[in-house]
Order: structure tokens, then sequence, then C-alpha cells
């Protein structure tokens, strides 16, 4: 009697597994449950990263509003808060390209909630 080594499906799973984890080191690419281990913790650090990134983006985007604001003679918080009692809706991200690709521009928005 000859052993069962199970199917198509077994192999399929362990293939789609062993692709997903092309270009890891040593048996992590290619041993069945070392590949499933890390490709699992790969996931967890994939959804919480998705998380973190834009968490750092906002944090970018503030030091360099900061930075335009203070060589336009304010400070980021003092900006923000001009900006929401002037009634003008620019969302950080915006500020930012702003500030770095259009530093007339930006200094205008400053100009308007001042004034």
């Amino acid at each position: 009697m000859a052993r069962a080594k199970r199917g198509f499906k077994a192999r399929r799973r362990r293939n789609r597994v062993l692709n997903q984890t092309e270009g890891y080191f040593l048996g992590r690419k290619n041993r069945f449950r070392q590949a499933v281990e890390v490709l699992r913790h790969a996931w967890e650090y994939g959804y919480v990263s998705r998380a973190l990134k834009k968490r750092d983006f906002r944090r970018l985007w503030i030091v360099r509003i900061n930075a335009a604001a203070r060589t336009n003679g304010t400070t980021y918080s003092k900006l923000i808060s001009l900006l929401k009692k002037a009634n003008i809706t620019l969302d950080r991200k915006i500020l930012s390209d702003l500030a770095v690709a259009d530093p007339v521009g930006f200094q205008a928005v400053v100009k308007a909630a001042a004034g």
C-alpha cells in the first residue's frame, strides 16, 4: 500500500505560501512550516504599518508646515489657529505641498489667514 501524499489542493496551498515568501532568507523561503510562520508575521507587520504610515506622513507634513511658517514669522500652532478663524480649509498635506513646491503661494496663504 502506497502512502497518501495529499493532492492538488494541498500542493496549490503550499505553492501559494512559498510564492509569497520568495526572496526571504534561508529556510524561510522554501520550508513550508517556517514560510507560513514568517508570512503571518509579515501580514501583521503590514497591517500595523499601514496605520503607522498615516501617522508618519502627518508628522512629516506638520514639520514642513512649521518650518515654512517660521520663515514667514509665525509658528505651526498659530498658523493652524489663524486658518481656522479665517475659515480657510486647507488640510496639512496640501499646506505641506504648498510650503515645499510653492513658497510664494504658502506666504500668500499665511497673509490671508493673518489679515
